[in-house]
């Protein structure tokens, strides 16, 4: 009778992860379209297009989403204080929030503006180069709507209230198909930019998803209580925003790390040609869209364990922790099952160059593998960002993924060292080996903080709050 009450407990946890992951899962499939629309109507255009895309992205995602870490902070913050009770505290949060946008939207976008310097010296085609810039002069306008849309959708997960972040980036993508026509191709009188136009595109959408996110956060029923706009500038709290910033500055410098890895990979892959780019693309685009679901899954872990441990139930937020890794994984035997049977006729969606096929193809077979340990790494990095553990997954990203991963991947792709070089292939081993390595030290360290007593994690986690 224990026995089956505890797998109803834990089939209760998937539930309610399921719940509030699908939402989550909806915004991100509507997030990732957008860069899949790009990348699609940018490469009708030509492969240089797609190519800038590829390259672009390289320098674009890093810097961003090392901003966007930082305010990642904010839903385990906020989902811990709605469980506990103490739901007045999180305006205050949200509003440092905005004090955390410009920290990071004024380097971040200084850095990506002058982002030439560094593509000029990749010694990549002068045409692949210049689209390249000025997609990333376009992209840079964006940047704080996208920032400020970030904080107060943290604000909307940290509540649980996962369904306007899905409404709102749909209607961004619904935006965003007739905005690339216009400046992708040239019409209504406005000049082709082509992969440029993706930038401008992508720049207002962003700004438009802002400005309906922080409507939806001003009107919302179930938000008025927390009096988040009034007195919305207030001055900086150092106390709160060194609370925040120890949380969110290892998640931003860990993202990097991720990010960075498979980013930078197209920059060494760009002086073998814009084929070898152009494969390498197609397989981050469709491992990308694939990853959406253990992310949109770790996620809900991050919530739904902060709040479980705010109403003071570590024996439950363990439970959550389990029941979204036996939810991943079931989900990974389908992914990669589709990913494999399917590879060729993926690969055709966005080229019709037989050779780039041939070549995407191969990659895709190596992305199925690695989508398991993946899925356990990004699940269990949900569950220790809801337990407030984010150092922990600071360390163990830069040692798995930049120690050996990069090293093993550099070496495999681009020497003779082993075997004959391999280019995109031998990185796409790297990121196995990497990933492997990483859902392993990942799921150490959260046993190791499950095995506490419940006084003792309750009580550190308090000091963070």
């Amino acid at each position: 009778m224990k026995k089956f009450l505890n797998i109803a407990a834990y089939q209760e946890q998937a539930k309610r992860l399921v719940l509030l992951a699908f939402p989550i899962l909806l915004a991100q499939i509507a997030q990732n379209s957008m860069a899949l629309v790009d990348t699609i109507m940018a490469g009708r255009v030509s492969a240089a297009d797609m190519a800038a895309i590829s390259v672009g992205a390289s320098i674009w995602f890093p810097l961003v989403l090392f901003g966007q870490g930082l305010l990642l902070a904010l839903p385990p913050t906020i989902s811990y204080l709605n469980g506990s009770g103490k739901r007045d505290r999180i305006a205050h949060h949200v509003r440092q929030g905005l004090w955390i946008v410009l920290l990071a939207a004024v380097p971040i976008a200084a850095l990506i503006y002058h982002s030439d310097f560094i593509i000029q010296n990749m010694k990549m085609e002068p045409k692949l180069a210049e689209i390249t810039i000025g997609y990333l002069h376009a992209m840079v306008w964006g940047l704080p709507g996208y920032l400020l849309l970030i904080n107060f959708r943290c604000l909307n997960d940290g509540i649980a209230k996962t369904k306007p972040a899905m409404v709102i980036t749909f209607c961004g993508l619904l935006l965003n198909i007739p905005l690339n026509y216009i400046f992708i191709y040239g019409k209504l009188g406005i000049p082709a930019f082509g992969a440029v136009g993706c930038g401008i595109a992508t720049s207002l959408v962003n700004w438009a998803m802002c400005i309906m996110m922080i409507l939806y956060s001003k009107r919302a029923k179930n938000q008025r209580d927390l009096k988040v706009f009034e007195h919305i500038i207030e001055k900086p709290n150092f106390a709160t925003l060194g609370k925040l910033l120890r949380l969110g500055f290892p998640i931003a410098v860990a993202l990097w790390c991720e990010v960075a890895l498979f980013a930078l990979t197209s920059l060494f892959l760009s002086p073998l040609g814009t084929d070898m780019v152009a494969s390498h693309q197609i397989t981050l685009n469709t491992s990308s869209f694939i990853f959406i679901l253990p992310m949109s899954l770790g996620m809900a872990t991050t919530i739904l364990v902060g709040q479980r441990l705010g109403e003071g139930s570590p024996q439950n937020a363990k439970k959550v922790s389990y029941a979204a890794l036996m939810v991943g994984l079931n989900i990974t035997v389908l992914t990669a099952f589709v990913t494999v049977v399917f590879r060729e006729q993926i690969a055709s969606i966005f080229v019709n160059d037989g050779k780039v096929i041939a070549m995407a193809s191969s990659l895709l077979l190596i992305a199925a593998l690695y989508q398991f340990s993946d899925t356990v790494q990004v699940v269990i990095g949900g569950a220790l960002r809801g337990y407030k553990d984010t150092k922990a997954i600071l360390y163990i990203t830069v040692f798995c993924y930049w120690v050996i991963g990069m090293p093993v991947g550099y070496t495999l792709a681009m020497t003779d060292f082993f075997l004959p070089h391999l280019g995109a292939k031998g990185f796409w081993l790297g990121f196995v080996v990497s990933l492997t390595i990483a859902a392993i030290c990942l799921s150490i360290r959260m046993r190791k903080i499950q095995a506490r007593s419940d006084e003792i994690l309750l009580a550190q986690l308090d000091k963070l709050k």
